[in-house]
């Protein structure tokens, strides 16, 4: 088990709920626009958000941002190590800083000292598009180890000054290269692991690679707090992390839907009706499975680990229950019927 950290009032690690992050895409010193986006990520589930801080406007902001939302903030510093400075003052819940770029042994120690002082952690960010040269040269290129060996030579780093609140995350846009990293650093070390796939692309494709790299780790159980990194809406971020967790079995949020494929003995509309279970689910918190299947003769039985589910035909459909019928229904009123019976649940 690794060790646990405090970001805000969020634990991360020891045994504690895996949470989800996310980061905004507005501009930090837009103070409004970012409170705004915040409040968006909140409704839709987000346990601790990022901003980017690349001037001293930004990280002035930050002040005004706490006091207007209602989850954890993250400073993240790129290259101007007096910026992490000002966002720790300012009240941010932790920093995040990369050792390819945040500069040398006394500006870290500086960046350390503020961050004890305040009381708050900092991850350790480690990208392979900004690994140190040095590292690059002596491993050929963007490596697992390379990749380890920056987070740990920073980590050394950080206890030299007896600093042990810290969190850990190696990233690449590769999905087997990330989870090898990901891997490697489990084994050396207790820290507490942020995961995702950086860069991961817009969500066709990014979706996908989230899923592969963030659930492959956390069914090896590797991972205490994760971001999907999209090319879109970061509220997307929030919904495919939740779907994520879910699927890994980390986490009960939900519904799960579960539908076949279709196949030629389809006598219904199943893509549409499947696509209205869904958005009819979306406010239903109840933790149950729910099955939209293509034809009564087998559609029940090889649903029978739903909870509740429906079977279509050509005119009437079937509403079951742990695979076992409850009645026949006109198609028309298939999915109002679900939705009634799931009320009764």
């Amino acid at each position: 088990m690794t060790k646990q950290i405090l970001v805000g009032g969020v634990p991360i690690g020891g045994g504690a709920p895996i949470s989800i992050q996310s980061m905004c895409n507005t501009k930090t010193e837009d103070v409004a626009a970012t409170v705004a986006q915040i409040h968006r990520l909140e409704q839709a589930g987000c346990e601790i958000i990022r901003v980017a801080v690349p001037n001293e406007q930004a990280a002035e902001a930050i002040h005004q941002i706490k006091q207007q939302i209602h989850i954890p903030l993250v400073a993240d510093i790129h290259f101007d190590w007096r910026l992490a400075i000002a966002a720790a003052k300012a009240g941010a819940d932790k920093i995040r800083i990369n050792p390819g770029n945040i500069g040398g042994e006394e500006r870290v120690k500086a960046v350390v000292e503020v961050c004890k002082q305040q009381n708050i952690p900092i991850r350790i960010g480690v990208n392979g598009g900004s690994l140190e040269q040095d590292l690059l040269e002596r491993y050929g290129g963007v490596t697992a180890e390379a990749l380890v060996e920056s987070a740990m030579k920073e980590v050394h780093q950080l206890r030299k000054w007896d600093f042990e609140e810290i969190c850990i995350s190696v990233k690449t846009t590769s999905v087997p290269l990330t989870i090898a990293a990901c891997r490697l650093l489990h084994e050396q070390t207790d820290y507490p692991l942020h995961i995702g796939v950086t860069e991961s692309g817009t969500p066709q494709m990014g979706v996908i690679k989230s899923a592969m790299g963030i659930g492959g780790l956390l069914c090896l159980g590797i991972g205490d707090t994760i971001r999907v990194s999209l090319t879109a809406d970061p509220v997307e971020e929030v919904y495919a992390a939740k779907r994520i967790l879910q699927v890994a079995g980390c986490r009960e949020s939900g519904p799960e839907l579960i539908s076949c494929p279709t196949c030629g003995r389809t006598q219904i509309d199943l893509i549409a009706l499947a696509k209205e279970v869904e958005h009819r689910l979306e406010t239903c918190h109840k933790e149950i499975t729910v099955a939209v299947m293509g034809c009564v003769v087998n559609g029940p039985g090889e649903a029978s680990a739903a909870d509740v589910g429906i079977a279509g035909g050509a005119d009437v459909g079937m509403l079951f229950c742990k695979g076992k019928p409850v009645k026949t229904v006109p198609q028309h009123a298939l999915v109002d019927e679900l939705m009634a019976l799931i009320d009764t649940l």
